[in-house]
């Protein structure tokens, strides 16, 4: 199939994520999550771009951003929304969701994943019923990576492979249906981006936890100028792993054990991290941010936070110059590698 991308998407670098609007970790106000909007209203020219998914908060998230821009007074043109598809709003049964034991906080729904032709087709019109008067412009399936690890064996995963492909079909139908902005992927595992672009004509993509200042593979940088050459845009995401480079006591959505090697070894690395930022006064977030978005083929980084008061620093983050002499201490303590790809933008 054809793998170039339809268009070339125009994004701003900022994209600001929404997990936080569906109690991601944490249950926020109402008044605080209507601060939180206003603040991305306040601080960008529009129109601005919000990512999101009926995952988030089982649709929780949606609503808010509908209520709260609908508050706010912003016109739908001015605002670009991106609905990760997958998910749907289930009764809630139990006393906490089913979906990502302890991630979500206070919620009133459960989530079930509806991932083939119908379903991406339902996810659909859900989130465009929760946002209300604002509407889907950036369509992607959210998590394949996930549904085809759940197959128990070969022939689980072929059939789910051929439902993920059967809700490509159905998206890109849709995009064109309604004049979208474009059809894209949202995915843990790049490896299993790169695995569907050979399959689907992706318009843009979005990584998460993948290009990190603590984590960037080679073969992932390589798939990246791929991406780029064929006109696909990128957006990095989940570039501090849930908080963890910051201090946070989760990593990955997933909470930190210090006697779990894999783990100890995350510690040290943030640890020396740290150090070094403190020894050249440089922030820990804003150097996470330069690093996520120097690759050439990153168009956007999507930020977020449960604080309204920090949307400011993370337009300030985007756009920060930091000295050579940390990147270069940073290299020489082996905690980053001196890739070409990366170093170049961020030593001149």
């Amino acid at each position: 199939m054809e793998t170039t991308a339809r268009t070339r998407l125009s994004l701003p670098p900022l994209v600001f994520g929404s997990g936080c609007l569906g109690n991601m970790l944490v249950a926020s106000s109402d008044e605080t999550k209507r601060d939180i909007v206003q603040s991305w209203v306040a601080s960008m020219k529009a129109p601005i771009v919000i990512d999101s998914a009926g995952k988030y908060g089982a649709g929780l998230a949606l609503e808010v951003i509908g209520r709260e821009l609908q508050n706010a007074g912003v016109d739908p043109a001015d605002v670009i929304i991106s609905n990760k598809l997958g998910w749907r709003r289930t009764p809630l049964t139990g006393s906490e969701p089913t979906f990502e034991p302890g991630v979500w906080k206070d919620l009133k729904h459960d989530a079930a994943q509806d991932i083939s032709g119908q379903g991406i087709r339902r996810c659909w019109e859900e989130g465009n019923e929760l946002l209300g008067r604002y509407q889907t412009s950036l369509l992607s399936v959210h998590d394949p990576d996930e549904y085809l690890a759940a197959a128990r064996n070969k022939e689980e995963r072929a059939k789910r492979f051929a439902d993920v492909l059967e809700a490509y079909e159905v998206l890109a139908e849709i995009r064109d249906e309604h004049d979208l902005d474009g059809v894209g992927i949202g995915c843990k595992d790049w490896r299993v981006v790169q695995e569907l672009n050979e399959h689907v004509a992706f318009d843009w993509v979005m990584i998460a936890n993948s290009l990190t200042i603590m984590s960037h593979p080679s073969e992932l940088l390589r798939f990246l100028a791929l991406l780029k050459d064929n006109g696909v845009a990128v957006v990095n995401s989940a570039v501090l792993h849930g908080g963890f480079l910051v201090g946070g006591d989760f990593c990955d959505y997933k909470p930190i054990d210090p006697s779990n090697p894999d783990h100890a070894a995350k510690l040290d690395w943030r640890s020396r991290f740290s150090s070094i930022c403190n020894e050249h006064q440089v922030n820990l977030f804003q150097a996470a941010v330069a690093f996520a978005t120097a690759h050439d083929a990153i168009t956007s980084i999507a930020l977020s936070s449960s604080e309204p008061r920090r949307t400011p620093s993370m337009v300030d983050a985007v756009h920060a110059k930091l000295p050579r002499e940390f990147w270069l201490s940073l290299i020489a303590e082996e905690l980053i590698r001196d890739e070409p790809s990366i170093i170049g933008k961020l030593l001149a």
